[in-house]
């Protein structure tokens, strides 16, 4: 269930400094898959988190010393293990999609809601990923409906020539045939 003030109840809520408020609630209408391993490749831990909500510390590896400042955010974080993290309300603007468009609309980030899937483009999501992912997505449907199936995408379709994610790995008959049930 998601609250009237755009929280997963569901979720672990992480709060991020990094959104903003929507220009308009009633325009959410696209939900953007994505994928995010840190450091790159690897999974657990606490990095995810800690980038999200500017606690990164550059000295932990060397690839936060290239990341540690970007301020970017996700709606959702959904771990390996199925648990799902929230760090902005669904009723705000998250910073996921970066520049982008969809269906010929620039700016995703102001009429969309984005997803993380803890992984990589190359290693398969887990079977709790995908129960979690299809779950949230029904509740997401439930609160806005314009979320339709053929406004739920990957990051890699909003941004082709800057992103893959989630990657060729992320089995979409799998999720949509989850959704349909």
């Amino acid at each position: 269930m998601i609250d009237n003030h755009g929280w997963y109840k569901q979720a672990r809520h992480v709060p991020s400094p990094f959104f903003d408020q929507r220009s308009d609630e009633t325009d959410i209408s696209l939900l953007v898959i994505h994928n995010i391993s840190l450091p790159p490749g690897e999974f657990g831990g606490p990095y995810i988190e800690k980038f999200f909500t500017g606690k990164l510390d550059p000295e932990e590896h060397p690839f936060f010393n290239v990341i540690h400042k970007m301020g970017v955010s996700a709606h959702c974080l959904i771990r390996r293990d199925g648990e799902v993290v929230q760090f902005v309300p669904f009723s705000a603007r998250a910073w996921h999609a970066g520049a982008s468009s969809f269906a010929g609309r620039e700016k995703c980030n102001d009429y969309s809601i984005g997803i993380e899937l803890e992984g990589s483009d190359f290693v398969a999501y887990t079977d709790e990923q995908y129960h979690s992912l299809a779950v949230l997505t029904r509740q997401l449907q439930q609160c806005y409906p314009q979320i339709t199936l053929p406004r739920i995408t990957g990051h890699q379709y909003i941004a082709p020539l800057r992103k893959t994610d989630p990657g060729l790995v992320f089995d979409w008959v799998r999720y949509r045939t989850m959704l349909e049930k």
